[in-house]
């Protein structure tokens, strides 16, 4: 009799143990779900309301090298990290008491993690919502590069669509407690969101809008891109130093719906006012005219009003004609960025002809650093980066990073001035300067330079 109530007693401490730790392992986690076709790591955690931190830590397979995601498999979906079941197993909301650490001013952010607001499309219902997706991703692949160095984060979303009203977002309380706040990507955007940073002291980086009047009087505001107009005016300021001792020759290619005249037009008034000699000719002159424009004695620095892929071909055509003809003849190509489209059919082009291209970005596919990054990104998001130039994620990556790392060495007198953080970019290089008393607009502008010894160099300004 007695035995038999032992065993009853036993099969019962073994039931409650047993079922306690099945509750234990319930309440650890919100749910199991079953992988559907398409469906991604990151996609998961956004749906989830998750980090994807926090859902690899509850799935540790997931760091396995060659992990991919296999439809009708099943993954755990933890509670987040702010949710009172999170890390107690029995969702008790009893207070762990942990050894007193040393007390941090909430306003001493190179103390404490950096909080991060990001405030654009972030959907994919069309190309806006993807490319900003995808410069998302890149912040997160930032701040996890950063969390091994030792700087914490702590990064919100808001999908600001282009129809959104921007203000409801900024009611939320999240938005006022951010140390830096991304976006927006649209215009009518910019007023409200920099009277809000303005009133809470937190810092706008503008990453892409380049109508941003508030920029002259907000000191809070950082802008990356700067007008067309802006661009060109440095643009042609470096032609200048550059090639004064050269002979330009700007081709007119025809392009009834070409807008390069906002270069080539202020381009020809400032050759004329330093007295620098330079030519027109026309793509359909004959070949002795076309000649003619050309300097047999100085090195010719030749600029289309157009920089459609066809019209680049044949000229390219015409100056090899040139070049067979006269090949003591000096030739060098200045373009357009949206010329980088073009290096893989016309690279041997451009060594040929020492062709340099003005831009604000440059990503050498050739790099280890670029290897690496879109490794990381095939690995966290099964999926390759969008073909565009430039390159969203990488964007977003040299962004987050430098402004980070920034805020964590500086603080609040972060400026993003040339040196203060020591960080080479992979694609964008930023160097900001401010503008009277307003806010910092990036000035870094760099010519990418197909040299004839096929090479390839960045000169950076």
């Amino acid at each position: 009799m007695k035995n038999g109530i032992l065993r009853q007693l036993l099969f019962l401490g073994l039931f409650a143990f047993m079922a306690e730790t099945a509750c234990a392992q319930l309440n650890s986690y919100r749910e199991l779900h079953k992988v559907k076709r398409k469906e991604t790591i990151f996609g998961i955690a956004k749906d989830n309301g998750l980090t994807i931190e926090e859902l690899i830590k509850a799935n540790p397979e997931m760091n396995t090298p060659g992990y991919e995601l296999k439809k009708g498999e099943y993954i755990k979906i933890p509670w987040p990290s702010n949710h009172p079941s999170a890390g107690n197993s029995a969702g008790a909301t009893s207070e762990i008491k942990m050894p007193a650490k040393p007390q941090v001013q909430d306003c001493d952010m190179t103390q404490r993690e950096i909080r991060i607001g990001i405030m654009l499309p972030l959907h994919d219902i069309n190309g806006d919502g993807k490319r900003m997706t995808e410069y998302y991703r890149g912040v997160l692949m930032a701040c996890d590069s950063l969390r091994a160095n030792g700087i914490s984060t702590d990064v919100r979303a808001w999908n600001v669509a282009e129809d959104s009203d921007i203000n409801k977002f900024l009611q939320d309380p999240h938005a006022a407690d951010r140390d830096l706040i991304i976006g927006p990507l649209y215009s009518k955007m910019v007023k409200p969101m920099s009277d809000f940073v303005k009133k809470n002291d937190i810092r706008l980086l503008i990453p892409f809008s380049i109508n941003a009047p508030e920029l002259t009087t907000n000191r809070n505001i950082y802008q990356v891109f700067q007008s067309q107009d802006l661009q060109n005016d440095s643009y042609i300021t470096h032609f200048l130093q550059r090639f004064s001792d050269c002979h330009t020759v700007i081709i007119d290619c025809n392009d009834t719906t070409s807008k390069k005249g906002n270069f080539t037009f202020p381009l020809r008034r400032r050759l004329e006012a330093k007295h620098m000699t330079y030519n027109v000719t026309n793509l359909k002159s004959g070949e002795e005219m076309f000649r003619k424009s050309f300097s047999m004695t100085k090195r010719n620095v030749v600029v289309l009003n157009t920089g459609r892929s066809p019209q680049l071909g044949v000229a390219l055509a015409r100056l090899s004609g040139l070049k067979t003809i006269y090949p003591e003849m000096q030739i060098t190509l200045f373009g357009y960025t949206e010329w980088m489209l073009y290096t893989r059919h016309q690279l041997d082009n451009f060594y040929r002809f020492d062709t340099y291209i003005p831009a604000t970005f440059y990503m050498n596919p050739l790099s280890s650093k670029t290897d690496r990054i879109n490794l990381k990104y095939r690995w966290n998001f099964h999926a390759d980066m969008m073909n565009a130039l430039p390159r969203f994620a990488i964007t977003g990556f040299d962004h987050a990073y430098f402004f980070i790392k920034g805020l964590h060495l500086y603080g609040k007198k972060f400026t993003g001035a040339s040196g203060m953080v020591g960080y080479t970019p992979i694609q964008t290089p930023l160097h900001f300067e401010r503008l009277g008393n307003g806010g910092l607009q990036n000035k870094s502008t760099l010519f990418v330079h197909f040299t004839t010894g096929r090479k390839t160099e960045i000169i950076k300004f």
